[in-house]
């Protein structure tokens, strides 16, 4: 990877660590920082196209929701094989939007359509496959209750959910040791500890995680019958409900 598109950001100690947002900065580096920081990503989005060739029915709306840079996106376009599909790609930051659009492989025949507004007000109908990879927990916990009910509303009798979460631990053992490996996984990276201690306290009031009961109940009560975890590594999951 160049240079230049490498995740330094937290490495500069002249810089004040101010709130994570994913502005321009973030959006150029994203990719180098979401393979270095979280672990099985690249099996997640490889699953993505596994589920959506399954999954994904004639005539459906497919959405990608918090889709960054659209590595979702493009992965249900690879993986669909139902005709007249669209995949809907929505994110609330322009520079995200942006980049994205910069680096994407017109090579899928499914056409992806790229959305600058917030995930909680963007309708969601005649839906046959929705994605949260790793959204929800940069949702208000007050709110998420809310876009998962709209998600089950306006999907279809045989729709699927893929959600993807960085989530905490009740036992305070079992998080500790969660947490540590995580970070050693970022060391592993390439990543130092004054580069992993400045991300956490950015990210400390902006990425809220949950217990994987939390999300399973939520889930439940929001109208999905059937919820299973499919992926787990460290302290980052994926689960697939269904109506």
């Amino acid at each position: 990877m160049p240079t230049d598109h490498r995740d330094n950001i937290y490495r500069n100690t002249q810089v004040s660590v101010g709130e994570f947002r994913f502005d321009r900065q973030v959006a150029q580096v994203f990719p180098d920082m979401i393979h270095r920081s979280v672990p099985g990503y690249d099996t997640v989005i490889e699953m993505i196209a596994v589920l959506a060739g399954n999954y994904v029915e004639p005539g459906s709306l497919c959405y990608d929701l918090g889709c960054s840079l659209g590595a979702s996106s493009q992965a249900m376009a690879q993986g669909i094989k139902a005709p007249e599909c669209r995949i809907l790609a929505v994110d609330n930051s322009p520079d995200m939007l942006a980049v994205a659009a910069e680096q994407l492989t017109p090579l899928q025949q499914t056409p992806i359509e790229w959305i600058c507004t917030d995930v909680l007000t963007f309708p969601i109908e005649n839906a046959s496959m929705v994605v949260l990879n790793f959204t929800l927990q940069f949702i208000p916990p007050a709110a998420r209750f809310y876009l998962l009910s709209r998600i089950r509303q306006g999907m279809r009798p045989n729709g699927l959910l893929l959600l993807s979460e960085k989530i905490t631990f009740s036992d305070p053992e079992l998080e500790h040791t969660q947490i540590e490996m995580h970070h050693a996984f970022k060391r592993a990276n390439g990543y130092n500890d004054l580069e992993i201690s400045r991300k956490r306290s950015a990210l400390e009031k902006v990425l809220i995680p949950e217990t994987l009961a939390i999300h399973q109940n939520r889930l439940r009560e929001a109208g999905f019958s059937h919820c299973h975890l499919w992926f787990q590594c460290f302290n980052f999951i994926s689960l697939v409900a269904r109506p």
